[in-house]
C-alpha cells in the first residue's frame, strides 16, 4: 500500500513540474543570458560524431554571440555527455530542463538516442531541433515538437542507387551485398537501395541485419569477401564500423568496384586516418552537406573551423555542418517569435516557412522532417570527399568507377 502512494505520489509530483515547465522558456532567458542546452555522446561508441556535433553547437554559438546573441541575451551552452546511452539521454534532457531551467534545448547525435530525448521533451512542451535523428522512427511517435534539419534517413541512399542502376550494362555492377546495423539510422535506408538495384537486374548474394553491439566485425566481412559481390552497401553508424570492414577486404585480398557506407567516410580526416592514407580513395557516402560547399555561410563556418582546429575543408566532418544548422534554425525562429516561448517556436516551424542552413534550404512537413533538402551522393577521389551525384549537378564530379584498388 506504501508503495503505491509513494508511486502516485511521484506521479502527481512528476507532472507538476511537467505542468509548471510546459511551453516555458523562461528560465535563463531572463537574465542577461540565454542558456541553450543538448546531451551529446562525448564518450562511447558515438564520441566522434558527438565531439563534432558539440564543435557545431559552439560555433553556432560563438558566431550569434558576436551578432548580438539572441534577442540581445548571449548564448550560454549547458552541454552534458550521454556517453552515448539512451538511458542516460533521458535523464540528462530531464535535468537540462527540470532542474537546470534551460530555455531551449538542442538534439543530441543518431536517432538512436534522438527517440527516447524527444519525448521526455515534448512532456515539457519545448521545441526540439535536432540534425541527427532522421530515421522513420524519430517521427512516428505523434509527437509535434521535432525537427530535423537534415535529409530525412530512408533517402539518403535513393540517388546512389538509381545512379547505379541507370549505368550501362558493361559498368553496372552485376551482384552487391547489403550488410547493415540495426540501428534506426541506417537500417532503413537500405531496402530502398536494394529494391531499385534488384530493379535493375543486381542480383543479391548477400544480406544481413548485425546487432549494433557488435565489435568484431571480421566474420561477416569475411563472408561477404568469400561472395566477391561487385558492389558493397554498408548500413554503419560510424567510423569504427567502415574501418573494420574496410581492414578485412584488404586482409582477404577484396576490392569491390562500388562501397557507399551510410555514414563514417563523411568524417573526413578522422575516416582517412581510421582507414588508412589511400584507402579512402574511391568510397561514396550520402550526405547533406561536405567541407567544400559553395555556400556563402557554410564557407565562413568552414573557414572559422579550421582557423580554430586546423586541417582542411576536405577534413571538416559533415556533423559539425548538422550541428551548426540545428543552432540556425534555432535562431531564425526565435526572431520571427520575437521571444523565447517553445510553443510559438514549434507553431511557427509547423508553419511552412522556408529557412536556411549551411546544409541548404530547411522546411519541416507536418511531422518534422525537412523536405526542402536532397541528400548528395560524395566520394573520396585523390583524398577528398567531392559531390559526385546527382551527376551532372553544377560542382559535381564525375563519380570514378570501379573503385582503385586498395592503398591507391
Amino acid at each position: 500500500m506504501r508503495r503505491r502512494v509513494a508511486t502516485a505520489g511521484a506521479v502527481l509530483a512528476a507532472v507538476g513540474v511537467f505542468a509548471a515547465f510546459a511551453g516555458s522558456s523562461t528560465g535563463s532567458a531572463a537574465s542577461g543570458t540565454v542558456t541553450v542546452g543538448a546531451s551529446l555522446s562525448l564518450s562511447g561508441d558515438f564520441a566522434a560524431d558527438g565531439q563534432a556535433f558539440q564543435r557545431g553547437y559552439q560555433l553556432w554559438a560563438k558566431d550569434q554571440n558576436a551578432k548580438g546573441g539572441l534577442l540581445g541575451k548571449q548564448i550560454k551552452l549547458d552541454i552534458i555527455s550521454d556517453a552515448s546511452q539512451p538511458a542516460q539521454v533521458t535523464t540528462n534532457y530531464n535535468k537540462l530542463i527540470g532542474s537546470n531551467h534551460d530555455a531551449f534545448v538542442l538534439g543530441p547525435f543518431s536517432t538512436l538516442l534522438t527517440v527516447p530525448a524527444s519525448k521526455v521533451v515534448a512532456r515539457y512542451g519545448y521545441a526540439f531541433v535536432e540534425g541527427a535523428g532522421g530515421a522513420p522512427s524519430a517521427f512516428g511517435n505523434g509527437l509535434t515538437n521535432v525537427f530535423d534539419v537534415s535529409v530525412p534517413v530512408a533517402l539518403n541512399l535513393t540517388s546512389f542507387a538509381k545512379w547505379v542502376a541507370s549505368l550501362p550494362k558493361s559498368e553496372r555492377p552485376k551482384t552487391a551485398a547489403y550488410p547493415t546495423s540495426n540501428d534506426p539510422f541506417t537500417q532503413p535506408q537500405l531496402p530502398p537501395a536494394q529494391k531499385i538495384m534488384q530493379a535493375a537486374g543486381i542480383k543479391t548474394v548477400y544480406q544481413t541485419v548485425f546487432p549494433a553491439e557488435v565489435t568484431d566485425f571480421s566474420p561477416i566481412a569475411n563472408q561477404i569477401a568469400a561472395k566477391k559481390p561487385d558492389a558493397v552497401v554498408l548500413g554503419s553508424v560510424d567510423v569504427p564500423t567502415v574501418s573494420a570492414f574496410i581492414h578485412a577486404f584488404i586482409q582477404q585480398h577484396y576490392n569491390p568496384k562500388f562501397f557507399i557506407a551510410t555514414a563514417g567516410p563523411d568524417q573526413g580526416a578522422a575516416f582517412v586516418k581510421a582507414v588508412g592514407t589511400g584507402n579512402e580513395n574511391g568510397i561514396f557516402v550520402p550526405n547533406g552537406w561536405y567541407g567544400g560547399s559553395p555556400k556563402a555561410d557554410s564557407k565562413q563556418m568552414v573557414k572559422e573551423y579550421i582557423a580554430k582546429y586546423g586541417g582542411t575543408p576536405s577534413g571538416v566532418n559533415a556533423d559539425v555542418a548538422e550541428a551548426y544548422s540545428v543552432g540556425q534554425v534555432l535562431t531564425q525562429a526565435v526572431n520571427a517569435t520575437h521571444g523565447f516561448d517553445n510553443k510559438k517556436i514549434i507553431t511557427y516551424l509547423h508553419s511552412g516557412v522556408t529557412l536556411n542552413s549551411v546544409q541548404g534550404p530547411v522546411k519541416f512537413n507536418k511531422v518534422g522532417e525537412n523536405t526542402a533538402l536532397q541528400a548528395t551522393t560524395f566520394q573520396w577521389q585523390n583524398g577528398v570527399e567531392v559531390p559526385t551525384i546527382p551527376v551532372g549537378q553544377a560542382g559535381n564530379k564525375k563519380p570514378i568507377v570501379p573503385k582503385p584498388a586498395w592503398g591507391s
